[in-house]
């Protein structure tokens, strides 16, 4: 059977299905202060999120709606003078094309909607403009804004982390992530500190943790929109996006690997819910639509940012290896001299994660040469959910980090930033009511592991590149290092990196790199407590009662991580 509805634009009414529903915005928001929570008109647009494509010029605006009829995009730089307007594009998925249960039963099924997609065009850079979505028949958004991209700027700013999930304002059989709403907290105060300065997010898989129950993506895009409406949210695939037994493409570690964490969606949400630059594809094997979204890139600023996917074929001669390996030689390192690769299951880790250490070798074998002749900066991963910085390293080898060294290797910074949410991991060391537990020593090569929940932070220019990682109980830095544009890496904190620098180089950190920081924490008191409150009282309650039912125990501030679920 072919696919019934893949990419369209016509009328359609999702009425005879399962009770398509969107909750409210402002119902979600204020749930705790009512018995009950209302819902908006389901022709609306809801679900709002960003994207760039592949024009500097240009940016992408997603949305959801309770029909396919036409819908447009109003934009202008100025509230009152939105004179632009572009129609959007339409795409749907059916309960059919999804490929196991929980995806295609009654269960896991609610209708999706259908997907808007709208591309502003001619934007001037570095400006800040008004957007808005929807028509005079169906409804309109509120008015939202981001700053636009500006290629003739030397700074970038980004948000990155994975495995964050979602948080649900009830009880329910499937547990969701508590902790994503801290992450969102922290970064919509990072965001309202930059002012006028253009940054975007990445979220480095794992994205909903819907697992094949629709209603989660509905919830998860509802918690990032006040994030998501302001910048462009970038992803890639994970393995709760896409895994299924029968899925076309399996390496030699197959059997323990490729299960069923995608809840049978086999990458159709994800595919048709993003829209990220370029055309990467991949059939399913079945009459759902090609897997989209896998590898991709874009500059911004001083850095070129490449997406990677770790759950289809990246073998030599495949599709996605040449793809990596044409990007990375022909990156222009006088205009980039960063480079930033992103992928989900890591490449590294000191974890216990024996399920796939026959991928990870594989990754090693064909992909890391990749990364080191072409002096890749910073490798990001996720799949494990806890946060971990390695030393620059090449086939578990060291560089050199002494400053004063005229031999400087350039290899990449491995770090694992999957500790955004997710809160199912084991632990380095033994709790004290878990003393059989095993302990996983720290290797010389791992320079510093963190068992709390949080996000990272980059900020760079053409002679650095700042990296830190921010802890959601206190929305601190906790752990930073910098990387100098000739390769060299400086490690530690506030304190080890000014002994390193010499007064000319802290006068530039000072100027270009932690003023965000000063910034960020003179905005603490801007975080949207309307966008949390409806947790306060609602989620705690329902949570603790959850968690004393459960044989699950969330890791606290002070357990370290390890293994991946």
């Amino acid at each position: 059977m072919g696919v019934r509805v893949s990419c369209f634009n016509k009328q359609g009414d999702p009425s005879a299905d399962e009770g398509w529903m969107k909750p409210s915005s402002h119902a979600l928001k204020h749930a705790n202060r009512s018995e009950e929570v209302g819902f908006e008109n389901r022709f609306a647009p809801g679900q709002v999120h960003l994207a760039f494509t592949e024009s500097d010029d240009e940016m992408r605006v997603m949305f959801v709606a309770g029909d396919g009829e036409e819908r447009f995009v109003k934009y202008g730089s100025r509230r009152d003078q939105m004179g632009e307007s572009v129609g959007t594009a339409v795409r749907r998925y059916e309960r059919e094309h999804m490929c196991d249960s929980p995806a295609n039963e009654s269960i896991g099924w609610r209708d999706p909607g259908f997907m808007h997609d709208g591309v502003m065009k001619n934007l001037k850079k570095g400006k800040r403009y008004y957007y808005k979505v929807g028509s005079d028949a169906g409804g309109w958004s509120e008015t939202y804004s981001f700053v636009s991209r500006n290629e003739d700027s030397d700074e970038t700013i980004a948000f990155l982390f994975g495995d964050m999930g979602a948080a649900t304002p009830y009880s329910t059989f499937l547990r969701t992530q508590e902790e994503s709403l801290s992450t969102i907290k922290w970064i919509l105060r990072d965001l309202e500190a930059l002012g006028d300065k253009p940054a975007f997010i990445s979220h480095v898989g794992d994205i909903s943790y819907a697992r094949g129950y629709s209603w989660l993506w509905d919830t998860f895009f509802t918690q990032i929109e006040p994030v998501a409406s302001k910048v462009a949210y970038h992803v890639c695939i994970g393995n709760h996006e896409y895994d299924w037994p029968l899925q076309p493409w399996k390496g030699n570690w197959s059997q323990p690997v490729y299960g069923k964490d995608g809840g049978g969606e086999c990458g159709v949400p994800y595919s048709l819910k993003f829209h990220m630059p370029g055309n990467s594809s991949e059939p399913t094997g079945t009459h759902a639509p090609a897997t989209e979204n896998l590898y991709y890139s874009f500059d911004m600023g001083a850095v070129h940012f490449l997406y990677i996917s770790t759950e289809t074929n990246f073998f030599p001669g495949s599709n996605q290896y040449n793809f990596i390996k044409h990007d990375l030689e022909t990156v222009d390192r006088k205009k980039t001299p960063f480079v930033v690769v992103q992928g989900h299951r890591p490449m590294y880790t000191t974890s216990n994660e024996n399920r796939d250490t026959s991928m990870r070798e594989s990754m090693l074998e064909h992909l890391e040469p990749l990364l080191v002749k072409n002096k890749v900066s910073l490798a990001l991963w996720g799949h494990v959910h806890r946060y971990e910085r390695f030393c620059p390293l090449n086939n578990f080898t060291c560089a050199s980090m002494d400053r004063n060294d005229e031999k400087i290797e350039a290899f990449p910074v491995h770090v694992v930033i999957g500790m955004a949410g997710q809160d199912w991991q084991r632990i380095w060391t033994p709790r004290a009511n878990h003393p059989n537990d095993p302990i996983f020593p720290q290797p010389a090569r791992s320079l510093y592991r963190g068992g709390e929940f949080g996000y990272t932070r980059l900020v760079a220019t053409k002679e650095r590149l700042t990296f830190s990682y921010v802890g959601n109980h206190d929305g601190e830095e906790h752990d930073m290092m910098v990387i100098l544009a000739n390769g060299q890496v400086i490690s530690g904190g506030n304190a080890v990196l000014s002994q390193n620098m010499n007064a000319k180089d802290e006068k530039m950190e000072s100027n270009k790199v932690f003023n965000f920081s000063w910034y960020v924490k003179a905005a603490s008191v801007l975080v949207l407590g309307a966008f949390i409150g409806y947790v306060v009282g609602l989620i705690s309650h329902a949570r603790r009662e959850n968690g004393s039912k459960s044989d699950w125990a969330p890791v606290k501030t002070e357990v370290i991580g390890i293994s991946s679920i």
